[in-house]
């Protein structure tokens, strides 16, 4: 084992993705295999790839805020609450698409800064679910919304999900998750965010403002669910107000299983969108299984226990 960690493409590649890259081949063809091979349909497959744009952006954000030794669980109500909000807009008031889109994202961005002003200078956890879920059932008079189908003139947003036979949502979430990978790696901000989950009170003593880049952790983590509400209804359409709770767990899931550590200081981004894959996967697959949502849950409880307790135990031995 010690020989296959120390050769160069997989010391270059990392050897947990590699291990996750074979359990979502397994599972694939396992899921593939149980339903007598209907899960290899291109629906199916479509289905999953829809799943893993919103979920991704989820997960891409929240990283961020993990790499700090944080923790946000208003990610899903909070994309909910952007659908929801910007989609009424337009239908209600008339305002254009891409002001709508717009809007979207700039509510993810008030947000994020919002909760990460809470946590970064009053030093309260973040708490903002319930208000999220408030001010979107407030605004919409907790009525649901519908977004345009693609047969409609105002329906072109879709494409940023599909565009004919073209996967743009992979496209569009890969180019994110590449950037995403730049800024956390190779600038400033992203080590300084990388730094405050090692070791907060060292990096203060140095002489960082570690209140302005954990803050910045969760703006950066906000707009990213403000742009997983458009892919959310570019795949979905309808959005109901109060829910989105189900998407923190997985999107959570998707990173520490990545390898992002829950105690911060340790992120992968690509880890973080093989995570998701396999997140997704598995959510397709109880259901192709003919099991109810509720089973997904457990296991990505499962999977989550497992990850903190693989990270716990890593940083065990190396102490």
């Amino acid at each position: 084992m010690e020989k296959i960690k120390q050769n160069a493409f997989v010391k270059k590649v990392g050897f947990n993705r590699i291990i996750l890259v074979l359990v979502m081949l397994v599972m694939y063809l396992s899921f593939g295999l149980l339903t007598g091979g209907k899960f290899f349909g291109m629906s199916r497959i479509m289905d999953t790839m829809n799943y893993v744009y919103f979920l991704g952006f989820l997960s891409l954000g929240v990283t961020f805020v993990i790499a700090t030794g944080g923790i946000d669980f208003s990610i899903g109500p909070v994309m909910f609450c952007c659908a929801l909000v910007s989609g009424y807009s337009f239908l209600t008031h008339g305002i254009p698409m891409a002001a709508a889109l717009i809007l979207s994202v700039v509510i993810g961005l008030l947000f994020g800064i919002f909760n990460g002003y809470l946590v970064a200078y009053w030093k309260i956890p973040p708490f903002i679910v319930s208000m999220a879920k408030g001010i979107a059932a407030v605004f919409t008079k907790t009525q649901s919304v519908s977004w345009p189908q693609s047969s409609d003139a105002n329906g072109w947003y879709r494409n940023f999900v599909k565009a004919g036979n073209v996967p743009t949502g992979l496209i569009i979430f890969l180019a994110a998750a590449i950037i995403c990978g730049v800024v956390l790696n190779k600038t400033k901000a992203g080590r300084y965010i990388l730094c405050l989950g090692s070791n907060k009170e060292a990096v203060r003593l140095s002489g960082v403002d570690v209140k302005k880049w954990e803050m910045l952790a969760y703006v950066i983590c906000g707009i990213l669910v403000g742009i997983a509400a458009i892919f959310y209804v570019g795949a979905y359409t309808t959005v109901q107000p109060g829910y989105g709770d189900q998407y923190n767990n997985e999107a959570i899931a998707g990173c520490v299983m990545g390898g992002t550590s829950m105690a911060g200081g340790l992120a992968s981004i690509g880890g973080t969108v093989i995570g998701v894959l396999i997140i997704s996967l598995l959510q397709q697959g109880i259901l192709a299984l003919g099991f109810s949502k509720d089973y997904q849950f457990i296991i990505t409880g499962i999977i989550v226990i497992a990850a903190v307790y693989a990270d716990v135990s890593a940083r065990r031995r190396k102490n």
